[in-house]
C-alpha cells in the first residue's frame, strides 16, 4: 500500500505540474482559467507530504485521491484546451466553455471534499491550504464573470453573415485585435486549431466549424489587405512529394517541414491538390481517386468498403486548411486541376471530322428549324461518343448555338440542344464555357417547361456543371433548385435520379441547403423514404443527412416527424443508410432538442444503435456512438427528474387499521 501511495502522490504532482506549465490561455474566460491553475498549484505541498509520510493511508482514501486524479485530469485537458483551441471557438460557444468550466471545478470541489483529511498524515498548515483551496472552488462554481460581450455580438455577427456578403472593415480589425490575430504566427495557430477540431470530428465537422472556418478565412483577408507586408516570401527550392520534407530557407541551415498525416492522400501519400470525399467518408487526392475508379474498382482503397456511389464531394475545409498551412509555411499552395488558365486540351479529330463538324454548326446557325433540329440531334451523338468530339464541337462555336436553341418552342429541338450540351459538359473545359456563354437561364427553362426526357437531361445538365465549385454558387442562384424538386417529385425513374444527383451536388455548398429547404426538399424526400418500392432511399437519406446541418433543414426534418423513419432505417436498412439515418439524429438531436431523444427512446432504438456502434461504418459507428451519448444523458437526466420529484412530493395517507371481529 505505501508503495502505492507513493506512486499515486507522484502521479498527482506530475498532472499539475503538467497544469502548471499550461500559459497563455487564448479564451474569453482567461481570468478564470489563471485561477483555476493557481489554485490547483497550491495542492502539491500536500501530495508532497504524502509522499514523504510513513504512515498507512487507508484504502478509501486511496479511492478518493485516485477520484481526484480523475478531476485533475479533466482539469488539465479544459486547461489545455484553453490554451491551444481555437479563439473563435472559445468565444463564440462561451456557454458551453463555461459551462464546462463550471462541472470541472464542480469536480474539483467535490473530489477534493471527498478526502478524509483526518486520516492523512499532513501538517495543519497544509491542511488549512487544502481548505482555502475548497472554499474557492465552492465560491467559483457560482460565480463566473461575464465573458466580453461586444467580442461576442462583433463574431457572432459575422459569422452569421453570409458568404456573399460584405463585412465592416472596422468590425473585422476589432475582431483581430481582441482576438490576438494580426501575425501570421497568430492566424497558424488558430487555422491548425480549427483543423484539429476537424481531425478530431473525423473528417465530418458540424456546420459551425465549416463557418468558423470561412469567418477565420474573412478575418485573415482584410489582415492581408490592410497589412501586405505581412505575407511570408515564397521559400525556394520547396519540394512537396515523400513522407519528410526538406525545405531551404534564406539561411544555410535546412528547415524540416513535415506535411500533416491528414493534409495527404491515402493513396499517394503526397499534399492533396483537389481533396473529395467518397461515399465511405474517406477522403483523397480527386485524380487518384478518380483513376483507381476508372480502373474498374468498387470499393474504397482505405476501408475496402464498397462504394455505394461513385459521386465525389469536394472537402472544402480541409482545402482551405491545406492552403493556409502551405501559407503559414512559406510554401506555394498547390493548384487545383482546373483553375484558371488550364492547358488547353488539344483535340485530335481528323480533316474530315473538322469539316462535317463545321458544316453542322453551319446548319445550326440556319433559321430554318428542319436544319437546326437534324445538326442538333447529330452533334449530341457526336459528342456522346468520345472526348475529341466534345473539343472539336466546342471549338467550332457550337455552344452559344445549342443555347440558343433551348428556348424554342420545338420540343424535339430544344431536346437535342439540351442533351448536346450535356455531353459537351462530360469535358472538364466545357463546363466553364457552357456556364460563362449564359447557358444556365436556358437550362433552367428546360427543366421547367420541357418534355420530361428535356427535364431530366437538363438535371443531369445540373449535375455535370456543378462538379466546378464556383458554379454550385452560380446555379444556386439561377432558379434551379425549386424546378430540381419538381423534377424529383414528378419524374420517371430516371428523372428522379438526376434530380437528386444534382440537388445532392448543389447542397453541399452551405447556401444551397436553405434555398432547397424553402423550395420544399424535405417533404419530397420523406416521401421518397416511404414509398413501398424504396428505390430513392439511398439517395433521399444522402441529401437529408446533408439538409441536417443547416438550421432550417433541421427545423423542416423535425416538422416533417421524420424521427420514426430514421429511427426504423437505423434498424433495418443498409449500412450506407444507417449511418446516414444517425446523422440526422444526431443534428436533429443537438442542442435543446429533448423532445427528438424522448421519442426515439419510445421507438426502442437503443438495441440497433448499439448494434451499429459495434457493426456499422466508420462514420456510422462515430455518428451511433455520438447519438448513444446523447441518449444516456437523457436516459440519466429523466432518472434524476422523476427522483427529484418523488422526493418532492408529500407521502400518501395511509388507511385506517381495522379489527377483523369473528361472528361465530
Amino acid at each position: 500500500m505505501e508503495e502505492d501511495k507513493g506512486i499515486l502522490a507522484q502521479k498527482l504532482i506530475d498532472v499539475v505540474n503538467e497544469i502548471s506549465a499550461i500559459t497563455d490561455y487564448r479564451c474569453a474566460i482567461k481570468k478564470q482559467y489563471c485561477n483555476l491553475s493557481r489554485r490547483l498549484k497550491l495542492l502539491i505541498p500536500m501530495f508532497e507530504e504524502l509522499k514523504e509520510t510513513k504512515e498507512d493511508v487507508p484504502e478509501e482514501v486511496i479511492k478518493s485521491l485516485i477520484s481526484l486524479q480523475h478531476a485533475l485530469e479533466s482539469a488539465k485537458e479544459l486547461l489545455k484546451f484553453g490554451s491551444e483551441g481555437s479563439k473563435i471557438y472559445l468565444v463564440l460557444e462561451r456557454d458551453l466553455v463555461m459551462n464546462k468550466f463550471q462541472e470541472v471545478t464542480a469536480q474539483l470541489e467535490q473530489a477534493l471534499t471527498g478526502i478524509s483529511y483526518d486520516e492523512l498524515d499532513i501538517s495543519d498548515e497544509v491542511r488549512e491550504q487544502v481548505e482555502l483551496v475548497i472554499s474557492q472552488f465552492k465560491r467559483a462554481k457560482v460565480r463566473l464573470d461575464t465573458p466580453d460581450a461586444e467580442l461576442y455580438e462583433d463574431l457572432l455577427a459575422v459569422y452569421k453573415q453570409s458568404n456573399d456578403g460584405v463585412t465592416d472593415p472596422d468590425v473585422l480589425r476589432r475582431l483581430a485585435e481582441r482576438l490576438q490575430l494580426m501575425g501570421i504566427s497568430d492566424l497558424t495557430h488558430e487555422s491548425l486549431a480549427l483543423h484539429e477540431m476537424v481531425v478530431a470530428s473525423g473528417g465530418d465537422p458540424e456546420e459551425s466549424i465549416e463557418k468558423m472556418s470561412m469567418l477565420l478565412k474573412r478575418i485573415k483577408d482584410f489582415i492581408q489587405t490592410d497589412n501586405p507586408e505581412i505575407d511570408i516570401p515564397a521559400i525556394e527550392n520547396s519540394h512537396l512529394s515523400g513522407l519528410s520534407e526538406q525545405v531551404s530557407g534564406n539561411d544555410d541551415s535546412p528547415k524540416s517541414i513535415t506535411i500533416p498525416d491528414d493534409f495527404r492522400c491515402p493513396i499517394s501519400l503526397e499534399l492533396m491538390k483537389d481533396p473529395v470525399i467518397v461515399s465511405t467518408g474517406q477522403t483523397y487526392e480527386r485524380q487518384c481517386i478518380e483513376k483507381w475508379i476508372d480502373a474498374g474498382h468498387g470499393t474504397c482503397p482505405k476501408t475496402q468498403q464498397t462504394l455505394s456511389s461513385t459521386a465525389l464531394t469536394p472537402n472544402y475545409v480541409l482545402r482551405s486548411l491545406i492552403a493556409q498551412w502551405c501559407e503559414a509555411n512559406g510554401i506555394e499552395a498547390p493548384k487545383r486541376p482546373g483553375n484558371p488558365q488550364p492547358s488547353k486540351t488539344v483535340s485530335l479529330c481528323s480533316p474530315a471530322e473538322r469539316a462535317m463538324i463545321d458544316s453542322l454548326i453551319r446548319k445550326l446557325a440556319s433559321s430554318i428549324l428542319e436544319d437546326q433540329r437534324s445538326a442538333a440531334g447529330e452533334l449530341r451523338l457526336l459528342a456522346k461518343r468520345n472526348a475529341d468530339n466534345r473539343v472539336c464541337i466546342a471549338e467550332a462555336g457550337a455552344i452559344p448555338l445549342l443555347i440558343n436553341l433551348l428556348s424554342t418552342f420545338d420540343p424535339r429541338t430544344q431536346e437535342h440542344a439540351v442533351t448536346a450540351l450535356l455531353n459537351l459538359s462530360i469535358c472538364e473545359e466545357n463546363k466553364g464555357s457552357i456556364v460563362t456563354s449564359g447557358a444556365l437561364p436556358g437550362i433552367v427553362h428546360v427543366l421547367k417547361r420541357g418534355s420530361m426526357e428535356a427535364r431530366e437531361n437538363a438535371a443531369a445538365t445540373l449535375f455535370s456543371l456543378s462538379v466546378v465549385d464556383d458554379n454550385k454558387v452560380t446555379i444556386g442562384g439561377s432558379g434551379a433548385i425549386p424546378a430540381l424538386v419538381i423534377l424529383l417529385s414528378e419524374g420517371s425513374q430516371r428523372g428522379k435520379k438526376d434530380a437528386a444527383t444534382a440537388l445532392f451536388n448543389l447542397c453541399i455548398y452551405q447556401g444551397n441547403k436553405g434555398r432547397a429547404v424553402r423550395a420544399g426538399l424535405v417533404p419530397t424526400l420523406m416521401k421518397l423514404l416511404t414509398e413501398p418500392e424504396g428505390v430513392m432511399v439511398d439517395e433521399a437519406l444522402a441529401i437529408l443527412a446533408i439538409l441536417s446541418s443547416h438550421s432550417e433543414g433541421k427545423a423542416a426534418i423535425g416538422a416533417a416527424e421524420a424521427v420514426p423513419v430514421l429511427v426504423d432505417v437505423i434498424r433495418n436498412g443498409s449500412p450506407r443508410n444507417k449511418e446516414n439515418a444517425a446523422a440526422v439524429l444526431v443534428h436533429l438531436s443537438s442542442g435543446d432538442q429533448q423532445k427528438y431523444l424522448a421519442e426515439t427512446q419510445e421507438l426502442g432504438i437503443m438495441e440497433p444503435l448499439l448494434d451499429l456502434v459495434q457493426n456499422g461504418t466508420d462514420r456510422g459507428k462515430r455518428k451511433a456512438g455520438q447519438l448513444l451519448e446523447r441518449m444516456n444523458r437523457f436516459i440519466e437526466h429523466q432518472k434524476q427528474q422523476l427522483q427529484a420529484q418523488k422526493q418532492s412530493e408529500p407521502p400518501e395517507p395511509q388507511p385506517p387499521s381495522s379489527t377483523s371481529h369473528d361472528d361465530s
